[in-house]
């Protein structure tokens, strides 16, 4: 992910700094994202939805120099850390499932928070920001469509079968940690197509060559599994309990390559959706 998209991903805030860790790595589908759009493309307005901390607004920054940019995300902790990072950027704390962007924006980009939306909510609010785009304006988005990878496989599977289950027994649909699974290509086509001149939309399967098991958990911590971890007790142990059986799991779901490293698969859905106009 790159920032937040609502309250709904837990009582406790996000860490940055945890967020941050494989950065460059999780920067790999910004740049694909932001190269997608083209060498001749020069917007004057940008509104990073789901800044984070700020990297995505910063690539922006750097690829659209004359641009006035801006940044939306829920996190106070992320929003932090952005403005500490882009001091002459503006950056608002919103809640995107509300969010109504100034008139005027060329381009509305998402990185990494639409996966945060549940089913209901999510492809309605990526058309509602499509048409408050200006004639001719662009959405252009990604989101993890990792639901059945082995990373979050071993999450849900942990809420049923691990040491911890019971914690999760209570939790209401609304609470529950795991994301819904990302919808089919078409249904994205078809809500955005009545209001755009053109829409395209990929996956693209990215492979992270990690170190070590640690290393998938660290990475997750900053993402999908906090939600798993903000439903256990603050207790320390308990916490530490819950990785290590995680931890466990994951060697059973990625053999080791030759060299000893552990890859990481990571799909990702790109969506980018020409409003219409000119």
């Amino acid at each position: 992910m790159s920032g937040s998209a609502g309250s709904e991903r837990g009582q406790s805030d996000w860490s940055p700094d945890q967020y941050l860790l494989f950065a460059n790595a999780r920067n790999r589908p910004i740049h694909d994202l932001i190269t997608f759009l083209g060498r001749d493309y020069s917007p004057s307005s940008i509104i990073d939805l789901g800044c984070g901390p700020g990297n995505s607004t910063e690539l922006l920054a750097k690829r659209f120099p004359n641009a006035n940019i801006s940044g939306v995300d829920s996190s106070p902790a992320m929003l932090a850390k952005a403005r500490k990072t882009l001091p002459s950027i503006d950056f608002t704390q919103a809640d995107l499932r509300t969010y109504k962007p100034p008139p005027g924006a060329d381009l509305l980009f998402a990185n990494a928070v639409f996966q945060w939306l549940r089913h209901d909510e999510r492809i309605s609010t990526i058309t509602r920001l499509v048409r408050s785009l200006k004639p001719g304006g662009i959405l252009a988005l990604q989101m993890p469509d990792n639901y059945h990878e082995g990373s979050h496989r071993a999450m849900r599977d942990m809420t049923e079968t691990s040491s911890l289950a019971p914690h999760f027994e209570h939790l209401s649909r609304e609470q529950r940690p795991w994301l819904d699974e990302i919808e089919p290509p078409l249904a994205y086509y078809n809500a955005l197509i009545p209001h755009c001149r053109a829409v395209e939309t990929w996956t693209t399967r990215y492979v992270h060559a990690l170190d070590d098991y640690r290393d998938i958990v660290e990475w997750v911590k900053g993402t999908g599994l906090q939600p798993y971890l903000n439903a256990l007790p603050a207790h320390e142990r308990v916490r530490a309990t819950f990785l290590e059986e995680y931890e466990s799991r994951l060697r059973q779901e990625y053999p080791r390559a030759r060299d000893g490293k552990v890859l990481l698969a990571y799909p990702r859905r790109f969506v980018v959706a020409y409003s219409a106009g000119f």
